[in-house]
């Protein structure tokens, strides 16, 4: 762990903290390359975001590679994905199960361990274990008993993301486009990896310097910068500038085609250079420690 404090614990953010801003738009869609996997890149001051590899259509392994090789140093890095599946409103992952993790990295390292043979960090072999399939739903109709109905269970920082305007999916839901769980199971896999190499807030303290990998929810970012969650998905190069502008960034100015992906990690980028300084973000009121270690925490929300 990287780590030295109880998770949860945030030191003072001073203005220079970090000199680089990253923003991760995730898929947990099947097979190696997907066109909604964006990464953008963007400095200190006010110069706009950037892609990385702009027109490439990255896998999931690469982005792996990219971060481990590739990435500058005291960068926040931001995921849309969850860290972590809810705990605390039902006493654990999988309740009923004796085997259930007790806390985020032991999950991880169990999606891992139980998926540790299939390609492009998949994680279906987890999902349809005999003993955490109930918990899901799945497609063909499967929803498992304990699913729990309706929208599924919810961690903390999901109700605050709700409390923020945002209409959160579980990451139980395994199926339709507003699913997030096939994403969350694949991201669990890459953050089993990295879990040593850069702390991983709010499961790690945020450390006085090095890179940070956090959870975001790239309608946090469309909301500070404007937008209503109903509208949070941008596809044009002049609604997406009226946006940066909004978060103190100059304009991309781009042109041609602008796939929701790619403005979403753009706007995610510039979002995080604005917010990332708060230290109330860095320290919300519901955050315990134990919620920390189990739960984890999306970045902005309150």
């Amino acid at each position: 762990m990287v780590g030295e404090e109880a998770p949860g614990t945030a030191r003072d953010v001073t203005p220079h903290r970090f000199s680089s801003f990253v923003a991760i738009d995730w898929s947990g869609a099947k097979g190696e390359r997907h066109p909604g996997i964006a990464l953008a890149l963007c400095g200190a001051g006010s110069a706009a975001p950037g892609l990385v590899r702009p027109g490439h259509r990255w896998s999931r392994g690469e982005v792996l590679d990219w971060l481990e090789r590739d990435l500058p140093e005291n960068t926040l890095v931001g995921f849309d994905m969850s860290m972590a599946f809810a705990f605390d409103e039902h006493g654990g992952y999988f309740p009923g199960w004796a085997n259930s993790p007790a806390s985020a990295r032991d999950l991880w390292a169990l999606v891992e361990t139980l998926s540790a043979d299939e390609p492009h960090l998949a994680a279906t072999k987890f999902a349809d274990h005999l003993d955490i399939a109930p918990h899901f739903r799945r497609h063909g109709g499967r929803e498992g008993a304990a699913f729990g109905g309706g929208r599924g269970r919810f961690r903390e920082t999901e109700h605050g993301q709700a409390r923020a305007g945002c209409r959160p999916y579980s990451n139980f839901n395994l199926v339709g486009a507003a699913q997030v769980g096939k994403g969350s199971l694949a991201g669990m896999r890459l953050l089993h990896r990295l879990q040593h190499r850069y702390a991983i807030w709010p499961f790690d303290p945020l450390p006085p310097r090095g890179s940070v990998l956090v959870e975001i929810y790239t309608t946090l970012a469309a909301i500070a910068a404007g937008r209503t969650a109903s509208r949070s998905k941008i596809r044009d190069w002049s609604e997406l500038d009226t946006a940066l502008a909004a978060l103190g960034s100059a304009p991309a100015r781009g042109t041609g085609p602008l796939s929701d992906h790619a403005a979403d990690a753009l706007l995610a980028a510039a979002w995080l250079r604005a917010a990332a300084h708060d230290p109330d973000l860095w320290d919300p009121p519901l955050l315990t420690p134990d919620l920390a270690r189990r739960e984890g925490w999306t970045f902005g929300a309150r």
